[in-house]
């Protein structure tokens, strides 16, 4: 069975989640910051009228820190039954990556904190992190987000 990929990088590093989780692709907004709430969460953006709380993945993966800019993308992906953003360098294709061509992440890797982590994908000679976006937060802090909405 195959499977359809956004591709998106953080640094030089390439990484994918399942297309289907993904509701748009955005250019970079003006990111409004809040106040009290966790580091790697940037701020909100005002998307089509809807707030759409978001949160930095290289904050989140504690990745060396940039100015982000007009270059950066922002994935937009539903979390429960609300909207959230995760800002990346850039997001430019979308890969069909077959299940011969996953394998399991090492357990040194994936582990049990890390549980985002769905596979390595090989293409040419290519390896893509495969995340699931939706549990690079904890269920504490997918709360917070939920609750800025509101």
């Amino acid at each position: 069975m195959e499977k359809q990929y956004v591709i998106f990088k953080l640094e030089k590093e390439e990484y994918g989640v399942e297309i289907n989780h993904v509701q748009e692709i955005t250019e970079h907004k003006t990111v409004t910051s809040v106040p009290n709430t966790p580091a790697f969460i940037e701020g909100i953006i005002n998307l089509r009228g809807s707030i759409v709380p978001i949160v930095s993945i290289k904050k989140r993966f504690d990745l060396a820190q940039e100015e982000v800019g007009e270059d950066h993308r922002i994935i937009i992906i539903n979390l429960e039954t609300k909207q959230v953003g995760f800002i990346v360098d850039d997001a430019s294709q979308v890969l069909t990556i077959s299940e011969e061509q996953i394998e399991n992440a090492p357990e040194i890797i994936a582990g049990a904190e890390r549980e985002y982590i769905t596979g390595i994908g090989k293409v040419s000679d290519k390896i893509i992190l495969l995340l699931d976006l939706e549990k690079i937060l904890t269920e504490n802090e997918k709360n917070e987000i939920i609750e800025m909405e509101e």
